[in-house]
């Protein structure tokens, strides 16, 4: 079978070209795959725009595709060669979500967290994972056979992850990486995708690491909390920023991306809006107009609301139909991250939990209680080595309540929030096959007359929202909620045991 020859449409034949042109003054010639040192003059920063559909990811993995065939390395925050004059790519994204949808995509994306900090390996396994990435002979191990090499190659010519490799030949990640440290030194060229997330400390971070930056970003999106309105794209002079504006289609028409583009009409009405999608779903089974929100769907695609209260009701509905217990957690209930409370002397640990996926966003389902108290056994959605045991902190948050009720608790640890409804401003950067969308919400906002960026905050809401959906949406109408079709699942979650985090309290007592 012959794979037909790409072609680019105008646009991004344009930023393909001013992409390269960048490239050839950091040294990488394209054209001729020639690859000199860096040249060390000023930093460079360049941003490819463009809203759902118009070809933002395929132009990226296409550029990806360049710079591996002109001989540059792929950094992936799993493992890093230590060839020292090595040309360098790391594509990021910032969340777990995101970087998965890449990487499904044959893009061997990882997130901002895990480029910063750089894994520790034990000495001996370290010799499989030189040997894979073709710096080394293949190595003799104690304990591992042929066959279990075999394995691991064959899942590295796929896959390009060290950890899974290692994972196909037997071990877990607590078997050949010992810890994580800081990266010291500076990277070379840096991809980012979903760049509309980043906020100013993250984008000057970003800077510091690579003097070569390309941003792919929606300027529909919402813009960060605290960046009023802005992202960080928007502030680049005008000659840095190019704008895909073509929409590329499949074969048959899109209809989600019909409806998100059309939002785009300054004098387009909710009202209007909501008889589109009503008319679209009665031509198109991939728009549905919902009368109720799909319970069944909540444990692993929560349903995106504007308000936080709309967001504390779902959750706690979701709960009742399920007859979940006040003082624990049912296995298979969804969490959300909410960043990791641990002190300074913790350092090592925030970074181990870091380094494995567990960020502020992060999208995690709870399998069980671990085997210490306050432990949990977690499956983070989109992590590369996702199943981890760490201590936890839980907290369910009751609606007309100030104080969220806490069913258990570790004394340090991450921290969870419930994950079966999230406010469509957290959603941004996911993706799921099916989205539900809480439309009473953005009805409220659309009432409020509220803009952002000189546009209705409703029509931003909508388009972020639609656009997390892959293949289905469901446009939800009405306050109401299905009866479950069974019990909450996780038996498809436990492909592989847990690796534990040993995130043990220290005390100053020797003898505590």
């Amino acid at each position: 079978m012959t794979v037909p020859a790409l072609t680019y449409s105008d646009d991004q034949a344009a930023a393909f070209d001013s992409v390269a042109e960048m490239l050839r003054h950091a040294g990488i010639d394209l054209d001729d795959n020639l690859l000199m040192p860096p040249a060390g003059g000023a930093d460079q920063v360049l941003a490819v725009t463009g809203k759902a559909g118009s070809g933002k990811t395929l132009l990226l993995a296409e550029l990806y595709k360049a710079l591996e065939n002109a001989g540059v390395d792929i950094v992936s925050g799993d493992y890093e060669r230590k060839k020292k004059d090595k040309r360098t790519l790391a594509i990021l994204a910032p969340t777990n979500k995101a970087a998965s949808v890449l990487r499904l995509r044959g893009v061997p994306a990882t997130t901002i967290h895990r480029i910063l900090y750089t894994p520790v390996y034990d000495p001996e396994y370290e010799r499989i994972a030189e040997w894979l990435a073709g710096n080394g002979d293949r190595p003799v191990i104690e304990g591992m056979n042929e066959i279990a090499l075999d394995r691991a190659l064959a899942f590295y010519q796929n896959n390009k992850s060290i950890p899974g490799a290692l994972a196909a030949a037997g071990l877990r990640g607590s078997d050949f990486i010992t810890g994580w440290k800081r990266r010291e030194e500076p990277l070379d060229i840096g991809f980012v995708d979903e760049s509309s997330m980043l906020d100013d400390k993250q984008f000057e971070d970003l800077k510091e690491i690579f003097p070569t930056l390309l941003l792919f970003g929606d300027p529909a999106q919402l813009a960060p909390v605290g960046q009023s309105g802005t992202m960080v794209f928007e502030k680049l002079p005008k000659e840095r920023v190019l704008n895909l504006s073509r929409i590329h289609r499949q074969q048959a028409d899109n209809p989600i991306l019909d409806l998100a583009h059309a939002l785009a009409d300054p004098a387009l009405t909710f009202e209007q809006f909501e008889r589109m999608i009503e008319d679209a779903s009665k031509k198109d089974d991939r728009v549905v107009w919902g009368q109720r929100v799909e319970v069944d769907l909540m444990a692993r695609s929560p349903v995106l609301v504007w308000r936080n209260a709309t967001r504390i009701r779902l959750i706690n509905a979701f709960r009742s139909v399920y007859g979940a217990p006040e003082d624990a957690l049912l296995e298979g209930e969804p969490l959300i991250c909410d960043g990791i409370e641990l002190p300074l002397k913790h350092r090592k640990k925030r970074l181990d939990l870091e380094a494995r996926g567990l960020i502020k966003g992060a999208q995690v389902v709870y399998l069980g209680n671990g085997r210490k108290p306050g432990f949990s056994r977690l499956h983070v959605m989109g992590a590369e080595d996702p199943q981890i045991s760490a201590a936890s902190i839980v907290k369910i948050e009751k609606p007309d309540e100030e104080e969220p009720f806490i069913p258990f608790a570790a004394r340090m640890g991450a921290t969870f929030l419930h994950g079966a409804a999230v406010t469509i401003h957290k959603a941004q950067g996911s993706q799921w096959d099916t989205v539900q969308v809480f439309a009473p919400d953005l009805f409220a906002a659309a009432r409020m007359g509220r803009s952002e960026a000189g546009q209705p905050l409703w029509k931003r809401l909508a388009y972020v929202a639609i656009t997390r959906a892959q293949e289905r949406l469901i446009w939800v109408v009405r306050n109401r909620l299905s009866k479950p079709s069974g019990v909450l699942r996780v038996d498809d979650l436990r492909a592989a045991p847990a690796a534990p985090l040993n995130l043990e309290v220290q005390t100053d007592d020797p003898a505590a």
